[in-house]
């Protein structure tokens, strides 16, 4: 049986959206218990009516709530009562495998590190999204912002974390594993970006497939992109942002004349699929890995299919002992390097 934790509140939807997710994610499990953290009230609420199994969903009372705009740090030791922190607690006494949070990124990666800790040869944890790609899958950025720098070995741990994550969340074998760059050709960047690349080619557990421009990243061509996080975040925020303007721009030109109209509703069905698949709702959080337990980071602004997906792709994770494969790797890469 896993149990994991939900942090019910936090995000712009909760905590309608984490607990319609929360019911969703029981019916599709037979194995997986819940502890739904926050205002007990507001949850009970929430379940009024509802069917479910309620030997598997359990309410933990935290009234108070850490918004975007607090100081992570202060947040974490001071804020006792806030779902959050709370969340964090159960999951340092061992009452749950692992943890789902749409709160505060900052608080959680401070919280994260203080009371889970990380796991034996990790220097800095990271954040790992999914985006979508060209030929229907998606790519995973590693570091997306969970440390503003990062050497060359803390680049090879991200390429061995991320590769691992992809094989026990989505069964990829052998994940095509590019380093962000300037260019593609072998010498590019500045020093630690040349010697990450030396020590991915060198890597004999990892794909390694070279340098990665940032235009290429929806190409398709790649499974998994390592990146210090300064850098990986803007890839990610910029991409997004690009996807949701031409989405605007597609908007703003069908409903320009009635010529256009008339064209758009004949590709209603594609322009739906093509929303679908770029909406964020529709795949799991970023996971912080190289903690000791799970921790996935759902987005904020993420309806009950995000919290849904971000659930089982926590469940997932458990059931295929990631954090345990990234530590085996790890100790072996250590041995090897000696």
């Amino acid at each position: 049986m896993v149990t994991l934790i939900l942090d019910c509140y936090g995000g712009d939807h909760s905590p309608k959206a984490n607990v319609d997710g929360a019911l969703k994610v029981l019916e599709e499990t037979s194995d997986l218990n819940l502890l739904l953290v926050g205002d007990e009230k507001g949850i009970a609420s929430e379940l009024q009516n509802k069917k479910y199994d309620s030997s598997r969903c359990h309410i933990v009372d935290a009234p108070e709530v850490i918004d975007c705009h607090e100081a992570p740090s202060l947040a974490v030791f001071h804020r006792k009562n806030s779902s959050l922190v709370r969340s964090l607690d159960l999951l340092k006494d061992n009452q749950a495998d692992g943890m789902v949070s749409l709160g505060n990124s900052g608080a959680l990666l401070v919280g994260g590190v203080v009371k889970i800790g990380k796991i034996e040869g990790v220097t800095r944890p990271a954040f790992c999204p999914l985006v979508p790609t060209m030929d229907g899958s998606f790519c995973a950025i590693c570091d997306s912002g969970a440390s503003s720098e990062a050497n060359a070995q803390e680049i090879l741990q991200y390429a061995l974390m991320g590769s691992l994550y992809l094989e026990k969340a989505f069964g990829r074998k052998s994940p095509r594993v590019a380093l962000l760059n300037i260019g593609t050709e072998e010498g590019k960047g500045d020093p630690i970006h040349q010697e990450a690349y030396q020590l991915l080619k060198a890597c004999p557990s990892l794909n390694f497939v070279g340098n990665m421009e940032g235009r290429d990243l929806t190409s398709g061509a790649y499974d998994l992109v390592v990146a210090d996080g300064f850098s990986g975040n803007i890839l990610l925020k910029s991409t997004e942002g690009m996807g949701l303007a031409l989405l605007k721009l597609l908007k703003k030109s069908f409903y320009k004349n009635v010529k256009n109209k008339m064209g758009a509703l004949l590709l209603k069905k594609d322009i739906y699929e093509i929303k679908d698949f770029m909406d964020y709702n529709n795949y799991g959080g970023a996971v912080m890995l190289g903690l000791k337990k799970t921790l996935v980071k759902a987005h904020g602004g993420g309806d009950e299919r995000h919290v849904f997906h971000s659930l089982l792709q926590a469940y997932t994770l458990e059931k295929n002992q990631l954090s345990e494969a990234i530590r085996s790797s790890l100790a072996s890469l250590q041995e090897a390097q000696k």
